[in-house]
């Protein structure tokens, strides 16, 4: 059995830990040094979760992430990873506060839900590798995008019912929280384009075919096609704003669905991942 955490795991939970304070305290008090502080913590946090993640993957012999708990700790370090490179693309540090207890929420799912034994992977090799990684970043990218159409949604239906609160106006405005929403749509697609190329020459290697009609691949096209239809209407005047804030949230329902009870129940060869 490899220990979920270690003495790295600790560490990593007690930099996001400290993070999300600081990103707590610039949303409710403001202060440059609390936003700065939160950025370099996260920052501390993402290098020590690589190493326990490494840890981990010399531990098992195998990649960190063959099983359904340490694919959790994966999606964890990427969605700091891609929550921090829209931050410092968009100069905007209040939404650390609503992603970091995502992140601490998958870490502790990681540590109480640890088995016995990691099961063996369908696959290995690079092929595969590159495989899991792409399709986990996509769900990372997909869940910021969530998180930005829910906040999004909160602060619209609080203006238009004229009940505006103190925080409001330390979030990004509405017309960004919407341009982040689409960039981690972005990331997500084409993450997830290049997880589905990535497996289809696994499936060529494992059973001699090119695609096999899992429920795995059926649902990642849809999610494909579903945020398609995100961006396509997202620009339309007609739909642009709240409606599209609401399709988001719904694309994202299906992530869920493709992540969880098709991996676990439904797919043959995506049992965790």
């Amino acid at each position: 059995m490899a220990p979920t955490f270690t003495t790295l795991g600790y560490l990593t939970a007690g930099l996001y830990t400290a993070s999300l304070a600081c990103y707590l305290r610039k949303l409710f008090a403001e202060g440059k040094w609390a936003g700065r502080a939160a950025t370099l913590l996260l920052a501390a946090g993402l290098a020590t979760h690589y190493l326990a993640l490494l840890e981990r993957a010399y531990s098992i012999h195998s990649v960190p992430y063959q099983d359904l708990y340490g694919s959790t700790s994966l999606l964890a370090w990427f969605l700091v990873l891609t929550y921090l490179g829209l931050e410092l693309i968009h100069g905007e540090r209040a939404m650390g506060a609503f992603i970091l207890p995502l992140v601490l929420l998958l870490l502790v799912l990681d540590f109480v839900a640890t088995p016995h034994a990691a099961p063996a992977a369908p696959a290995r090799g690079s092929a595969f590798a590159l495989h899991v990684t792409s399709n986990i970043l996509a769900y990372s990218a997909f869940t910021l995008s969530f998180v930005y159409s829910v906040v999004y949604l909160v602060q619209d239906r609080l203006l238009r019912g004229r009940r505006p609160i103190a925080i409001m106006w330390r979030l990004p405005p509405l017309e960004d929280l919407e341009r982040m929403a689409r960039s981690g749509v972005w990331v997500g697609l084409a993450s997830l384009s290049v997880g589905i190329g990535f497996g289809m020459v696994v499936d060529r290697r494992v059973t001699g075919e090119l695609l096999q009609l899992d429920p795995k691949v059926v649902i990642s096209f849809l999610i494909l096609g579903f945020y398609v239809l995100y961006l396509t209407v997202s620009r339309s005047p007609a739909w642009r704003g709240a409606r599209a804030s609401v399709l988001c949230v719904v694309n994202y329902f299906a992530v869920i669905f493709s992540y969880t009870v098709v991996n676990l129940f439904f797919s043959r060869f995506h049992r965790f991942y």
